[in-house]
């Protein structure tokens, strides 16, 4: 009994009260001043609470203090001026949790879908062949286009485009692929490409790469075990019967080659007819064997696997072709048959874009998106749609929920052998108007098998096409040496085999004034370079201030810097005289860039008939002549002389595409607004 008294005195105050503070030193002076802790007299600085047994304690008069029991603190925390001040913290936490909940949903549901890595700047296109010498043997490698990696990125391009580098008999420009998984010993080795590849992911730019599935080389080892019918491979390739009598082969059908004379050949081993698209070097695949698609499916993640970041899909509309192999209708049906041998006089109505053609695609698609599920890692799907109609080309755009490429490449503009206000207006609207909702553009000017822009239009072109592919909506695609306006070389003196007319754009890339224009130390380059280099060269356009380099770097700087130019609506205003007029402008931000192009004789134009309520004078942001930008012209009266071109900005809220008079005139990609406020975009418009 007296150890549990003992105890419980420890515990509780006896009747005549104690000091408690449960371990909290309030003032570490006054213990030194009371040795004794056990003594009963007051400290002032203490509190006392004085409990009966009999009766439950009251806390009158008492005030709350640091290291009260919690009998004490419940007493206090249950009065209604310590308990309302935690509900209404308590209830704003959760109101408060709940709205940033529902901003942010709200955000979420309201804002566009953001721009993806081959959306927000122009493509770089190069054939490596030419681009740049790194081992002094008269053709450019992979280590040369590492090697110019700097230069490229002072373009502010977001993707570089190499064509095809696989391990090839040469054939057609590196088409008649012998082995898709290996890199053709001319540009180097696969760890050249690995390291190229990490480089050009070091400068945070993305990497596509050019895959032909249609067709392989002669030398290809599945041709050859297919020509000797080894198991699998026997129905790899398109094969007939034929007849060839002394070295004379009657083929199956009049089908014709895209080079001309008959798509059939005759091969001595099997004895039979294979099937050829393009040169008899290249043998058309057979697409509806299940076993060549799972054979291209793997190559096509082989790469992807590497890292790469998306492909150009080249000759898709040839992978199949009808099974009935009847004739092609003839173009001029008056034509004698025995006559017809050039791909122009047959409609390739069998041999072209056939169906299942899109659902081949689309499993490329597919593949692109299983490696697109990481984040940030994208896979861009392009297809090469070169001479295709319009109708046919949007087709690869994919249905409304099967999706296919991100976009078919747009060759249009190239095809323009004279220029006019007029016919480039229809190339824009035309694109436009047929490109299904919510898709997006994209917009080219050479390419490897296009004559150059200088050589096809005159020198007097390059700005004005750069501004007019910088400023229209979507993505700009360049192929080396456009920033500078090289153009064709001279067919003369041409040590290769292949077809002429598509050497001359191919030339080597002009770096700077030295021999073989900077492009390689060798004394033989495979093509000559051009004989302007000494003065078109990159080096030479670095230090003039009205180059066509420094304009075109203007351009990208611009286009990656303005929303209006990435977001914005296209509203067209003139075509009916040399110039093309059209505005960008954005919901949401008042400023609207006027964009002035003249593609013939020099002209006075009058903005003020096309835009009412327009300012007297408009400044100029930039000029084809660097001499008049950050200028001012009266809109009233403009004076281009041929070529010229400019962008001009000025301040309104009265935007064009909600004016009923050019509703039907303005295109838009994605829509979307800005808020200043928010410093956001949205959709709500």
């Amino acid at each position: 009994m007296a150890e549990d008294e003992s105890k419980r005195d420890s515990l509780q105050m006896n009747r005549k009260g104690g000091q408690i503070n449960n371990g909290f030193v309030q003032n570490e002076d006054n213990l030194e001043q009371d040795p004794d802790p056990g003594s009963s007299q007051d400290n002032p600085q203490h509190s006392t609470v004085r409990i009966d047994d009999s009766r439950e304690p009251s806390f009158q008069g008492i005030r709350p203090y640091a290291g009260m029991p919690k009998e004490v603190l419940f007493q206090f925390s249950g009065q209604a001026r310590y308990r309302l001040p935690r509900e209404i913290l308590f209830w704003l936490t959760i109101a408060s949790v709940l709205v940033l909940i529902g901003a942010t949903i709200t955000i979420i549901v309201i804002s566009p879908k953001c721009l993806d890595w081959w959306q927000e700047g122009p493509m770089y296109q190069i054939y490596p062949r030419s681009f740049k010498d790194s081992d002094k043997d008269g053709n450019g490698d992979l280590k040369g286009i590492q090697d110019k990696l700097d230069y490229i990125t002072t373009l502010n391009v977001k993707t570089i485009w190499i064509t095809s580098f696989y391990k090839s008999s040469l054939k057609d420009f590196r088409y008649g692929i012998e082995d898709f998984r290996e890199i053709d010993p001319i540009f180097g080795t696969m760890k050249d490409f690995e390291n190229l590849l990490a480089a050009i992911h070091d400068k945070g730019l993305k990497l596509i790469i050019d895959f032909i599935p249609n067709h392989t080389s002669d030398n290809h080892t599945w041709f050859q075990l297919s020509r000797t019918r080894v198991g699998k491979y026997t129905d790899y390739y398109i094969w007939h019967d034929c007849t060839h009598e002394d070295g004379t082969t009657i083929p199956p059908n009049n089908w014709l080659s895209v080079y001309g004379n008959s798509s059939w050949h005759f091969d001595e081993v099997r004895n039979q007819c294979y099937f050829h698209q393009f040169t008899k070097e290249q043998p058309d695949l057979n697409f509806r064997n299940l076993d060549v698609q799972e054979e291209v499916n793997e190559i096509i993640q082989f790469w992807l696997a590497k890292g790469v970041d998306g492909f150009s899909f080249d000759a898709v509309r040839f992978l199949l072709e009808a099974t009935h192999l009847r004739d092609e209708i003839q173009v001029n049906k008056t034509q004698i048959p025995d006559t017809v041998t050039h791909y122009s006089e047959l409609y390739h109505d069998f041999t072209t874009t056939q169906v299942g053609m899109h659902n081949i695609a689309q499993g490329f698609r597919q593949i692109m998106d299983e490696y697109s599920r990481e984040p940030g890692r994208y896979r861009f799907m392009g297809i090469e749609a070169y001479t295709e109609s319009i109708d046919r080309t949007m087709l690869y755009y994919g249905l409304p929920f099967i999706q296919e490429a991100d976009f078919p490449f747009n060759h249009y503009l190239t095809m323009l052998d004279t220029l006019s206000g007029n016919n480039v207006y229809e190339v824009i609207t035309s694109w436009m108007e047929n490109m299904p909702e919510g898709k997006w553009p994209n917009w080219m000017i050479g390419g490897p098998d296009i004559s150059r822009l200088t050589s096809r239009l005159g020198n007097a072109y390059v700005n004005v096409m750069n501004m007019l592919l910088f400023t229209l909506p979507g993505t700009p695609i360049t192929y080396y040496g456009e920033e500078i306006g090289m153009g064709n070389i001279l067919a003369s003196n041409l040590n290769e085999s292949y077809d002429i007319n598509t050497l001359l754009s191919k030339s080597p890339m002009q770096w700077d004034n030295s021999s073989n224009a900077g492009f390689s130390e060798a004394n033989h380059t495979w093509l000559p370079t051009s004989s302007d280099y000494h003065t078109v060269n990159v080096e030479v356009q670095k230090t003039q201030p009205r180059s066509a380099l420094k304009l075109y770097q203007e351009l990208s700087l611009l286009h990656a810097n303005e929303l209006i130019l990435n977001r914005g609506w296209f509203c067209h205003l003139r075509n009916d005289s040399p110039c093309v007029v059209y505005t960008r402008e954005l919901d949401g931000i008042d400023k609207v860039f006027i964009v002035v192009l003249n593609f013939g004789e020099s002209t006075l134009l009058n903005l003020q008939e096309m835009i009412s309520h327009l300012p007297a004078r408009l400044r100029i942001i930039l000029s084809t002549d660097s001499a008049y930008t950050g200028g001012e012209v009266d809109t009233s009266g403009i004076y281009l002389n041929n070529g010229e071109g400019l962008i001009l900005q000025y301040n309104t809220k009265n935007l064009l595409h909600y004016q009923t008079a050019f509703r039907d005139r303005c295109f838009v990609s994605n829509r979307a607004c800005y808020s200043s406020v928010l410093d956001i975009l949205y959709t709500s418009c």
